[in-house]
């Protein structure tokens, strides 16, 4: 059986994807002066405005407006004509106080409860090293990869862009890509032509291995024609309005939630990395090939009123004994989740492009997979 799936990712130039940058560097400045900071930040972005709205109760006095600018500046919105200049925007930070019946239903320390109601999943799959769909993977690597060119003194390129990777499966194995989407803001000097052959030579060749491209796949590259106006100019941003693209590219569930701009106090964030980290460490582990978690909570509730295992018949245990062992080696309360990613700390900009999953830095603790080994021994003793 033949079947294809596709995901997109955009870069850290793309309107959502800085609003959410925006949001989560107020978070890691909040959570650098006090890591006790309740923060629930919104941003919305347009050409030349950018309103920073949201809820707060820190210690913490943060000048909002240049943790925007500086995340601006370093996107490279440096000019008006690319769709933003971080010198001439306009920044209207407008945070207000935490509710208190939410903050009194929350609470602290190790009966912390949910701060709202959800459901969060989290979801892992053996196609890549780090076991996520290879379609979201080698969508974030290329627009990363990009960025990167851009950085590199490529200034033709603008930080405005997106990829999309269609991956071909046979009998549910990953056989190839079938077709590879790059689009791209430019300089509008530069030729068309010579941006296709520069991304197809510089980016898609080099950094998609070469079992997954074959002659019949397709390499489309700006295929809207010019892209020069973007940015905030062309697009309003607004935060967590890509939530796919940070989770994992439509592949597995999404609760829909979004995570940025939200301190670990909100399961919406916390719950979704716990659940990846279960979700990790069960493929990592060998027990699954393909795992889904999902998680629910009830504000104010400390335990989760819900926990389901669905491992797709890729195990060889049944999906309520890994229930019975997972339960027994994390801590599902909000507090024990704090706990065991360290997630008091600021940790949080690097995971706003690029997605939450699959990511190598140190700092992204739920892709740790540090229970591989007691999961092994928890089945061995159930055998």
């Amino acid at each position: 059986m033949i079947d294809f799936f596709t995901s997109e990712s955009v870069s850290e130039g793309h309107p959502d994807k800085l609003a959410d940058q925006i949001s989560d560097g107020v978070l890691d400045a909040f959570l650098k002066e006090d890591k006790n900071s309740r923060v629930a930040c919104e941003t919305f972005l347009s050409s030349g405005l950018i309103f920073i709205s949201g809820e707060v109760n820190s210690k913490a006095h943060i000048d909002v407006t240049k943790v925007a600018k500086d995340i601006i500046e370093k996107v490279g919105y440096d000019h008006f004509k690319k769709g933003l200049d971080f010198n001439s925007c306009s920044i209207i930070p407008f945070l207000n106080a935490q509710s208190s019946e939410i903050s009194n239903a929350v609470g602290s320390g190790t009966h912390q409860g949910a701060s709202d109601q959800g459901l969060m999943f989290g979801y892992a799959v053996d196609e890549t090293e780090e076991c996520m769909p290879l379609s979201i993977s080698m969508a974030h690597k290329l627009v990363e990869k990009l960025a990167n060119l851009r950085k590199q003194g490529h200034n033709f390129l603008w930080p405005d862009s997106k990829s999309q990777v269609t991956v071909r499966y046979e009998n549910n194995q990953v056989k190839d890509i079938s077709h590879i989407v790059i689009s791209t803001q430019h300089d509008p000097d530069y030729d068309l032509k010579n941006l296709k052959e520069f991304l197809i030579e510089e980016l898609i060749k080099t950094n998609v291995p070469e079992q997954y491209l074959t002659k019949d796949t397709k390499l489309l590259i700006n295929p809207g024609g010019s892209f020069v106006t973007g940015g905030p100019s062309a697009d309003c941003g607004l935060t967590g309005r890509k939530i796919i693209v940070d989770t994992y590219g439509g592949h597995g569930a999404h609760g829909g939630g979004a995570f940025s701009g939200k301190d670990s106090s909100k399961v919406d964030r916390s719950a979704s990395y716990i659940a990846r980290h279960i979700s990790k460490n069960i493929v990592a582990s060998g027990l699954a090939k393909k795992c889904l978690i999902q998680l629910s909570y009830a504000i104010g509730l400390s335990h989760p009123i819900s926990v389901r295992v669905e491992h797709f018949g890729t195990s060889e245990m049944a999906q309520d004994e890994l229930k019975k062992i997972i339960l027994e080696l994390w801590d599902l309360k909000p507090s024990g989740i704090i706990e065991e990613l360290d997630l008091l700390v600021p940790r949080y900009l690097p995971t706003a492009s690029y997605g939450h999953f699959g990511r190598t830095e140190d700092s992204f603790t739920w892709e740790k997979t540090t229970k591989v080994s007691k999961l092994q021994k928890k089945v061995k003793k159930a055998i």
